[in-house]
């Protein structure tokens, strides 16, 4: 199962690092015009499209095909460090806040009798 469940409070969570990767994203774009050197085409191409990806990645977390999308976003995000540097830091914290909020969600999902371990 590669999503949570519907009323998994991780969910807000992801979510809410789907948005803030918008936001990110989109304000990239200068960065890699004005200080990165990039030329405008792909700085807008690359950053406005892995924006748009976070953008709707976050508005079909309901749906099957939401969770993927929001993996894929991870993946784009690292890879804009091909871009501009700092984007490989910054898409590796994004990346990791995703990976353990879904790994925290996927406990939640499982209850707590499989959480707590016998003594």
């Amino acid at each position: 199962m590669i999503s949570l469940s519907p009323k998994n409070p991780m969910r807000v969570v992801l979510l809410s690092v789907l948005l803030f990767e918008f936001l990110v994203f989109a304000l990239a774009v200068p960065v890699m015009i004005f200080i990165s050197d990039v030329s405008p085409g792909p700085a807008g191409g690359f950053g406005g499209g892995a924006a748009l990806l976070a953008l709707v990645a976050a508005g079909t977390m309901r749906k099957p095909y939401g969770y993927p999308l929001g993996w894929l976003t991870q993946v784009i995000a690292i890879g804009l460090g091909l871009l501009t540097s700092i984007m490989y830091v910054i898409g590796i914290m994004f990346a990791a806040i995703w990976v353990v909020s879904f790994i925290l969600g996927r406990r939640l999902d499982r209850g707590p009798s499989a959480q707590a371990s016998p003594s």
